[in-house]
């Protein structure tokens, strides 16, 4: 799988002690082309056998299948009819889940193929989970969320996501098929419908593929349903990957049941918050939506893939997807959606941590170390944030996931448990980027209390007055 899958370059690092953010290198990709794109044959097929090319032959099909033996020729016709007869939305989701499952099915690089969840395994983690919600009562104010608690296998895990996952993509996935269509100049858009409707066919055959490679080595690392910092199983579900969770633990030195019971805990908290936090969902995903929006397409990079498109060789689209033709856009909307979801993922993944470190530190002798293993991945690229980067075009800030925990345990102890969790009530109440920035000037501001404006809304729904509220009392 392609570090860049879909052809992001990943976002400028954030600054460290003063540094300059610096951009990532992304893979270099051909120089778009002027004018037309498709030159002389406006399908940009190339010279076709018989049609005065240099391919001619008296075998029309000759030279575009030749050099195919029988089975490669097979596997071609079936992967160009699948990708040529989707009519779907802007991802051949089908694809991806198939797709998905055979990764999984190959098993991880070290050998560990997926097997099912036996009976021992899912009794330890709903054990664990609901151990973990026992000791999270006495941290927090927000009561348990989940009201199943499942151990999932590879496949499970793939299954029960890929509704989150299409959510995601979709938005990101739609702006670049519409940019497929838009490659052709304006006077051959009427006579080339159905080259239009090939292009994004293949389109969303080709995201399908990369969704369902990444998720399918994603589902070989992820040890439960909320890694990325949001919601991607069923509501009110509690998902562990026993196996992931031993492998997570295995060279550790940590006993085991230690590490499923702290992992267990990060999974019992985010389920908390999306649960209890009625607007987080669809702020997440909003935002996710939000910075989707200003992605802009390099339309002569496009422009260049299409012109050069064999349909023999649908791989070289994907090849074009790989290479860097779409960014986010310089712009000051763009930079504020961004700084949205950051700060906001932040948020929530800063809240688990110091969550669940005031849970576990004084029951859980490796829970130190388990905290900074956690951290050590995240501030080293891991799985869930690469492939979160590569799928929608970000990167978490894991300075700002220390910076966030920082501030809520300063909360904690600045104005309690209730106090902390208050501020959930509202998005308007939540610290802001430029408080992560200045955690205390944040903890001792005076906060604002939305609970009276609520009462005042809801008197006056129902159309009665303060007084009347007064002499109900």
């Amino acid at each position: 799988m392609s570090d860049t899958p879909f052809g992001f370059g990943l976002p400028p690092e954030e600054p460290e002690n003063g540094d300059e953010g610096k951009k990532k290198d992304p893979a270099g990709g051909g120089q778009g082309s002027g004018g037309n794109p498709f030159g002389a044959n406006p399908f940009g097929f190339g010279a076709l056998p018989g049609m005065g090319g240099p391919g001619g032959a008296d075998n029309p099909f000759a030279a575009m299948f030749g050099s195919l033996n029988p089975n490669d020729l097979g596997a071609a016709f079936q992967q160009l009819g699948q990708m040529l007869s989707y009519e779907g939305g802007p991802v051949n989701w089908d694809m991806a889940k198939q797709i998905a499952r055979q990764v999984v099915a190959q098993g991880t690089p070290d050998g560990i193929k997926d097997t099912s969840v036996g009976p021992a395994e899912k009794s330890a983690v709903e054990e664990a989970l609901r151990l973990a919600d026992l000791w999270l009562d006495q941290v927090t104010s927000l009561p348990a969320g989940a009201g199943t608690a499942v151990a999932w296998s590879r496949a499970e895990w793939v299954e029960a996501t890929l509704p989150a996952w299409q959510q995601l993509v979709d938005p990101v996935a739609e702006r670049v098929g519409s940019a497929m269509g838009d490659v052709l100049p304006e006077e051959m858009q009427a006579m080339a419908g159905p080259l239009i409707g090939m292009m994004r066919s293949m389109g969303g055959a080709m995201f399908g593929q990369q969704i369902g490679q990444a998720v399918g080595a994603l589902a070989g690392e992820v040890v439960g349903s909320t890694d990325v910092g949001l919601p991607l199983g069923p509501a009110g579900r509690a998902a562990l990957l026993p196996l992931n969770v031993e492998a997570f633990g295995k060279d550790l030195g940590v006993p085991s049941d230690e590490v499923r019971l702290y992992l267990a805990l990060r999974e019992a908290a985010h389920q908390r918050l999306f649960t209890h936090v009625p607007w987080l969902r669809a702020h997440l995903f909003g935002a996710v939506e939000g910075y989707a929006r200003g992605i802009k397409v390099d339309t002569s990079k496009l422009e260049e893939a299409v012109g050069q498109l064999d349909p023999t060789h649908p791989e070289q689209l994907q090849e074009a997807l790989q290479q860097g033709m779409f960014q986010p856009q310089d712009t000051p909307e763009q930079k504020a959606a961004l700084a949205r979801l950051e700060t906001a993922l932040a948020l929530v993944e800063g809240w688990v941590d110091a969550v669940v470190h005031e849970a576990a530190k004084s029951r859980l002798t490796s829970a130190d170390a388990l905290r900074e293993t956690l951290r050590r991945r995240r501030a080293t690229g891991g799985p869930a944030e690469q492939t979160f980067a590569t799928l929608i075009g970000l990167e978490l800030r894991p300075r700002r996931l220390r910076d966030a925990a920082r501030l809520w345990a300063s909360l904690t102890d600045a104005r309690g448990v209730d106090g902390r969790d208050g501020l959930w009530e509202h998005p308007d109440m939540l610290p802001t980027a430029t408080d992560l920035d200045d955690p205390d000037g944040f903890v001792h501001r005076e906060h604002l209390d939305f609970s009276e404006l609520d009462k005042m809304l809801g008197e006056a729904a129902r159309g009665e007055t303060p007084e009347d509220g007064d002499a109900e009392k």
